[in-house]
């Protein structure tokens, strides 16, 4: 259980430290802190706002408009991966059931 807190805690370190990151970027080029925070909450996952992160460091986009679709782009292929994820966990369950059957007795 004291595992799970400090994963809990570790985790979300991470995010708060990805998520300053990415404040400092965007604000490097004149935006708000809120600006940033609402990227983070879209994005959702620690490594996505560094790829946004990245981006605003790199590219430095300027306009409003190339930000928000690079979000978009990152937040749609987070999504895509996941869905990618649970439909192979999914197939290996199907698998396991169509190998092994539904019987728990042995």
């Amino acid at each position: 259980m004291n595992r799970d807190i400090f994963d809990a805690a570790e985790s979300q370190r991470t995010w708060s430290d990805n998520r300053d990151e990415l404040r400092n970027a965007l604000a490097s080029l004149g935006y708000p802190t809120e600006f940033a925070d609402e990227i983070a909450k879209y994005i959702g996952s620690p490594k996505g706002i560094q790829r946004m992160t990245w981006y605003v460091n790199y590219v430095r986009p300027e306009k409003t408009e190339l930000i928000v679709d690079e979000m978009l782009a990152i937040k749609s292929e987070i999504d895509a991966w996941r869905e990618r994820k649970e439909s192979l966990q999914a197939n290996a369950a199907y698998n396991m059931i169509l190998n092994c059957g539904l019987d728990d007795e042995d």
